[in-house]
C-alpha cells in the first residue's frame, strides 16, 4: 500500500512537472500578450505621419520618465481611412510593420495585415487617422472610421483597450501639393478645418484619448521657428518638427506634462526642446485653438 502511494506520488510531480513546462512554453511562444507588466502598448494604424509623430522620438520622452512602452505602427504611405478599411474587410497583408521594443530598438516586417497586428500585442492604444489632405473633411471619415473602428475593437485582445485619434497638421504656407487646393492653397485655413473636424470626430465616435500634434505643431510655428517646422510640403522636420509632435504624444497617453522631461535629441539645443514640449503642452490644454508662444518668438541667444 505504501509503495503504491509512493509510486502515485512520483506520478503526480512528474504530472506536475509537465504541466510547468507546457505552461511556460505557453506563455511564451502561444499565449496572449498580458498588460500587468506595466508596459504601455502603443499602436497606430496610420502612414508616414504617425512615422513622424510617434516612431522616432515618442520612446525616449517615455524611457526618460521610466515608461515602458511597446511602439508599432502599420505603415502604408499617404494611406488614407478608406484604404485601412479596404485592407482590413479583406485581410490584405499590404503594411510595413514597423516596431519599436521595449529597449527602443525597430524592427521593420514588410507584408503583414491589421488582423495580425492586432494579435501581436495586448495594445493598450489603438490609434486612426486620416490621411493629411482629407483630415480636415469631415465627410471622408464617417463610412470609413466607422467599419474600422467595429474591425477593430472586435479583434482587439485587451478589453481595456483606448481608441485615439490622431490629429494631423496643416502643410506649409508655399505648399505646392495640389490637394491643399481643397483648403485654398491657405496654411490658417487648413488648420481650421483640421481643429474643426476632428472636434466632430472625436465627439462623434467618442473617442478616449486625442492627440493634438496638429495644434502643438501650428502653436510652434509661433514661435522663433516659424513655418520652418517641416522638412517638405508638409512631413516635420528630421529632429524638432517630429520631437515635437512626439511630446503631444507623451502627455497625452501618459497623462502627465512633457514639460521638463530630459530626453530631448542631440540635434536640437535645450531651448528649441523647451519651445517644443511648451507647443505641445500647450496643445494638451487647447487641442483645437492656437496659443501663440510669446516666450519663445526671439531665437536663443548664444
Amino acid at each position: 500500500m505504501i509503495k503504491k502511494l509512493h509510486k502515485q506520488g512520483l506520478k503526480l510531480v512528474l504530472l506536475l512537472c509537465l504541466l510547468s513546462v507546457f505552461s511556460a512554453q505557453g506563455s511564451t511562444f502561444s499565449s496572449p500578450k498580458t498588460s500587468s507588466d506595466s508596459i504601455i502598448r502603443i499602436l497606430a494604424i496610420g502612414n508616414s505621419f504617425s512615422e513622424d509623430a510617434m516612431e522616432h522620438f515618442l520612446y525616449g520622452l517615455a524611457n526618460a520618465a521610466g515608461k515602458k512602452v511597446i511602439i508599432g505602427n502599420l505603415f502604408i504611405g499617404a494611406s488614407d481611412l478608406d484604404l485601412h478599411w479596404k485592407n482590413a474587410s479583406e485581410n490584405n497583408a499590404k503594411y510595413n510593420y514597423r516596431k519599436v521594443n521595449i529597449r527602443g530598438e525597430k524592427t521593420k516586417t514588410p507584408g503583414v495585415a491589421i488582423s495580425t497586428v492586432l494579435a501581436d500585442e495586448k495594445w493598450d492604444y489603438i490609434s486612426f487617422q486620416q490621411v493629411s489632405n482629407k483630415s480636415g473633411v469631415y465627410e471622408t471619415y464617417l463610412t470609413p472610421l466607422s467599419n474600422l473602428l467595429s474591425y477593430v475593437k472586435e479583434r482587439s485582445t485587451n478589453p481595456n483597450a483606448k481608441y485615439v485619434l490622431h490629429q494631423t497638421w496643416a502643410y506649409v504656407k508655399a505648399s505646392k501639393n495640389k490637394k491643399f487646393e481643397t483648403y485654398n492653397n491657405s496654411q490658417d485655413e487648413m488648420y481650421s478645418a483640421i481643429a474643426s473636424t476632428t472636434k466632430k470626430i472625436n465627439k462623434k465616435y467618442k473617442f478616449d484619448v486625442l492627440i493634438p500634434a496638429g495644434t502643438a505643431v501650428q502653436n510652434a510655428r509661433t514661435s522663433f521657428i516659424g513655418d520652418k517646422i517641416n522638412r517638405d510640403d508638409f512631413h516635420l522636420s528630421f529632429y524638432l518638427g517630429r520631437y515635437t509632435a512626439s511630446c503631444a504624444w507623451y502627455e497625452m497617453i501618459f497623462k502627465k506634462s512633457v514639460i521638463g522631461n530630459t530626453f530631448h535629441p542631440e540635434e536640437i539645443s535645450d531651448y528649441e526642446a523647451e519651445m517644443a514640449q511648451t507647443a505641445a503642452h500647450k496643445a494638451c490644454k487647447k487641442p483645437y485653438r492656437v496659443t501663440r508662444l510669446k516666450k519663445f518668438e526671439q531665437q536663443e541667444q548664444p
